[in-house]
């Protein structure tokens, strides 16, 4: 590097367009809603650029991750093969951290495990999701 060599400043740094609902893959897609859900449940909102995507949160234990087993994968790097268990329960939703690498974080608070309440903000690595009873 010579003295002429000219760094930009960081806020002259391209910033990369990141949308949460191409993280998710097909499967994940198909089982959601593209608007607000008639029916009465819990759900998970996942905001994209142009959209929302609302997928229902179904059956005993939900598994997160980038894995191909995964309930609902998440394809990014910044996500573990093994990221989060969610835990439906007629009480509420307990979410558990699967040892990821990046961590579980409800509310920018890092986690282990947390019971979840309406409009809780759960990141899954760099993915965004909220949870929404309705």
């Amino acid at each position: 590097m010579t003295s002429q060599t000219v760094i930009p400043p960081v806020a002259d740094a391209l910033t990369e367009r990141f949308d949460p609902i191409e993280c998710l893959d097909e499967r994940a897609r198909h089982r959601a809603v593209a608007d607000r859900p008639l029916e009465p449940g819990r759900y998970l909102e996942v905001q994209g650029l142009e959209r929302a995507l609302m997928i229902p949160i179904e059956g005993e234990v939900i598994h997160v991750g980038r894995g191909l087993s995964a309930d609902v994968r998440v394809d990014d790097n910044s996500v573990s093969r093994r990221h989060a268990i969610l835990v439906p329960s007629p009480e509420g939703v307990r979410i558990l951290d699967d040892r990821s690498s990046n961590g579980t974080f409800v509310n920018d608070s890092l986690i282990t495990q947390a019971d979840l309440r309406d409009g809780d903000v759960i990141r899954i690595g760099r993915v965004p999701m909220r949870l929404l009873e309705i």
